[in-house]
């Protein structure tokens, strides 16, 4: 029973939602609706591009943070911090004039929820559960 009580399952769900959001942004983005559309400008994949960059690189962060050696309350409050990041900023793109959550002529009704909220709901509860592990310790 004692493994049990000092397993990082708090670390593992953060793990989770980062690897979604790595492998999750190049399979949403990866195809004819995206990066290979041909009625997107240049310039509009470059950003593409760097949105699935970004996502990779918070995500490599997220879990550097988590799994480095030592790692203390400040690399957990880090690692969930820049977990959440890629969701919480595609959620402030509705807040900005002329975007839509995806391309006519489907629906603009934010597909993109069914997976960040969940994504951010893991890292919320992975967070809990590694503060509560931590200052039981």
């Amino acid at each position: 029973m004692g493994k049990l009580k000092t397993f990082p399952f708090g670390k593992v769900l953060i793990s989770l939602s980062a690897a979604g959001t790595m492998i999750g942004s190049y399979v949403a983005d990866w195809n004819e609706t995206h990066i290979h559309n041909p009625a997107w400008p240049p310039h509009a994949k470059f950003h593409n591009a760097q949105t699935m960059s970004m996502g990779a690189a918070l995500s490599l962060a997220a879990l550097y943070h988590l799994w480095k050696p030592g790692g203390s309350r400040e690399s957990l409050d880090s690692a969930a911090v820049i977990a959440s990041l890629y969701g919480l900023t595609q959620l402030s793109a509705a807040l900005y004039p002329g975007t839509a959550s995806v391309d006519p002529p489907r629906e603009d009704n934010w597909p993109q929820l069914k997976y960040t909220l969940p994504s951010l709901g893991l890292i919320l509860l992975g967070y809990s559960l590694d503060r509560y592990r931590i200052s039981r310790a």
